[in-house]
């Protein structure tokens, strides 16, 4: 309930400003204003997504809803004198969940045990959570001038992460097992991103390039599991 006000909130903040800008450009030319030749855009970003897995072995599939939540600021350099053309460099936050059916495990020496619950359906939840600190990196091209805030956008790029809390959560009638420290997690993250959109909505695609785990194994089969990331983003500035 917490997370679902703070969302609510987020979005009520961003529309708000999306408003207000709009207002502005509304004021009649009775009203002195000055135009600023040297304006950066979408400096601040919000950003919700779905989240697919991908590249998982054939015991392993998704189940129950998976999302995440992105936060952040981008430093936009514009590279002509129309400052539609520009390179974004900046700093973010990421909280991402994944419902699957592959179970975390250790077993008495404390060595990870990945098993699968294809065939077990007596459990409550099973899901890993992450939550990132990320540095995007984009080429962007829009079609923005210095008097109006309502323009087409196409920014595409890479976003590099580290997993900073790492949680893997099992319940089922017997008890609730948390996991939070994996030697075959791969905490560094690399993906690509492509952002399309015109106004306050933009659709954003994220695919990672690597996964999550390395020399992990399921089922006799090597496995490594990765992500594309499909959702909306909302800027500001």
């Amino acid at each position: 309930m917490k997370n679902a006000l703070f969302v609510l909130f987020l979005f009520s903040c961003i529309y708000g400003f999306a408003q207000e800008r709009e207002l502005l450009t509304r004021l009649p030319d009775t009203v002195p204003t000055s135009i600023d030749s040297l304006y950066r855009e979408d400096q601040l970003y919000v950003g919700f997504s779905f989240n697919l897995i991908t590249d998982k072995p054939s015991t392993i599939g998704q189940q129950s809803f998976s999302g995440g939540l992105h936060l952040g600021m981008i430093r936009d350099f514009p590279l002509n004198k129309r400052r539609n053309i520009a390179l974004g460099a900046g700093l973010g936050w990421s909280l991402n969940s994944y419902g699957q059916n592959l179970k975390i495990d250790r077993d008495s020496q404390g060595s990870t045990i990945f098993s699968s619950l294809e065939n077990n359906q007596d459990y409550q939840t099973n899901r890993f959570t992450t939550q990132l600190i990320e540095a995007p990196i984009e080429f962007r091209w829009r079609t923005s001038t210095p008097e109006t805030y309502k323009f087409w956008r196409i920014y595409t790029g890479l976003r590099l992460g580290y997993i900073y809390r790492f949680r893997s959560n099992y319940k089922d009638a017997n008890g609730q097992l948390k996991l939070h420290d994996l030697p075959e997690l791969d905490r560094f993250r690399i993906g690509t991103t492509f952002t399309f959109g015109y106004n306050t909505f933009n659709f954003q695609f994220y695919y990672a390039l690597n996964p999550f785990f390395q020399n992990a194994e399921v089922d006799q089969e090597s496995f490594g599991i990765s992500t594309l990331q499909i959702g909306l983003n909302f800027y500001i500035l």
